[in-house]
């Protein structure tokens, strides 16, 4: 297979320095609808005890499309934050789509202020991670965090704040009123405890395409050190790599791996030399399709999935990211869900016991 537009590659390097000049850092996206009021949170909306059951029952490593059809899609799931590259020529749109046609709830996919399917790479990490202790005490389970390129870079700067690598203290950010409340804590909706937004671990969270090159183009010196190094505060984290990447600036023996510097579980995902930088969120046509969509749903790991056969190597652009990260946010949506079942059970039981 040919690589696909080079051309359209080597001249969006260009643009992106000039972009990156030309902006430095924006706290919110570039188009402000009007505010919508906050509808009641998903915490309040107990599931019935047989589905909670039937979620319960589930094994996160092994989640099939039935199991999602049957299952996980009855029920809320965490907020996904899909962050855009530095030019959004394409955004994280299809992705987010894809997301949503594999089962994934529209709503908590979409952004709750602007109802955009993305997020700008250009947001203050800091009002990110107010943003994301937000929705943890209001829906009850940890966002999920998904970045494309420089977008990639602030999912793993948002996991620096959270470590108190940049500031002592962060704010909650109200994404209805797009600013931030006046409060530095949050009160944890499992463990039913106060408890500062810094030090939040979450799930999981992703860096696409991400490289070092670009951060020196854009200026952002203070995560060049930082940038393959995985904090604690994130469960479990990947970085999906292209081959050759031109505009990430990954080549071989530039030391891309990501790794963890201490209990983080990190994946590194090498694909293909044919996969593009730019291209590589479009990858809502793959659920569309009979074919790729099955592959992408019995998918288990790098190592252990099925073969692309000859009828599917033709239209499947994408289709090893599509599944891999599909595998595992279908895996942290069981997650936060169950620890989310159980958490509310034991205070239920808490309740009636001590509470009359």
């Amino acid at each position: 297979m040919k690589r696909r537009f080079p051309r359209t590659e080597l001249i969006s390097v260009i643009l992106i320095f000039l972009h990156g000049c030309a902006h430095s850092d924006l706290s919110a996206e570039r188009s402000s609808p009007p505010q919508v009021p906050e509808k009641r949170v998903t915490q309040n909306l107990p599931l019935p005890g047989d589905l909670e059951d039937k979620v319960l029952a589930l094994n996160p490593d092994s989640i099939r499309e039935k199991d999602v059809t049957e299952v996980l899609s009855r029920c809320p799931a965490p907020r996904i934050i899909a962050l855009n590259g530095s030019i959004p020529f394409i955004t994280m749109e299809s992705f987010s789509k894809f997301l949503i046609l594999m089962g994934y709830p529209e709503e908590s996919v979409r952004n709750p202020r602007t109802g955009f399917y993305s997020y700008s790479s250009y947001m203050s990490s800091r009002n990110l991670a107010g943003l994301i202790a937000w929705h943890y005490e209001k829906e009850g389970m940890m966002p999920i965090v998904v970045g494309h390129s420089q977008g990639g870079m602030l999912s793993i700067k948002v996991l620096y704040e959270f470590s108190g690598a940049f500031h002592n203290k962060i704010a909650v950010w109200n994404p209805y009123r797009n600013k931030p409340e006046d409060r530095y804590t949050l009160w944890d909706p499992l463990t039913d405890t106060e408890r500062p937004v810094v030090g939040l671990r979450l799930g999981y969270a992703s860096a696409i395409a991400t490289g070092r090159l670009m951060r020196i183009v854009l200026g952002q010196w203070n995560m060049l050190a930082r940038l393959r190094k995985i904090p604690d505060t994130v469960e479990e984290f990947t970085g999906y790599h292209i081959e050759n990447d031109l505009i990430g600036g990954d080549f071989p023996g530039s030391g891309q791996s990501y790794y963890p510097l201490g209990t983080a579980i990190v994946h590194n995902v090498n694909l293909p030399p044919e996969y593009s930088h730019i291209t590589i969120p479009l990858t809502e046509d793959l659920a569309k399709d009979p074919e790729t969509r099955e592959w992408i749903s019995f998918y288990a790991s790098p190592t252990e999935h099925a073969p692309l056969t000859t009828a599917l190597r033709g239209k499947s652009d994408n289709i090893l990211f599509a599944a891999d990260i599909w595998h595992s946010i279908k895996k942290y949506w069981c997650i936060e869900l169950q620890r989310l079942i159980r958490a509310r059970r034991a205070m239920n039981k808490v309740f009636s016991t001590y509470g009359g």
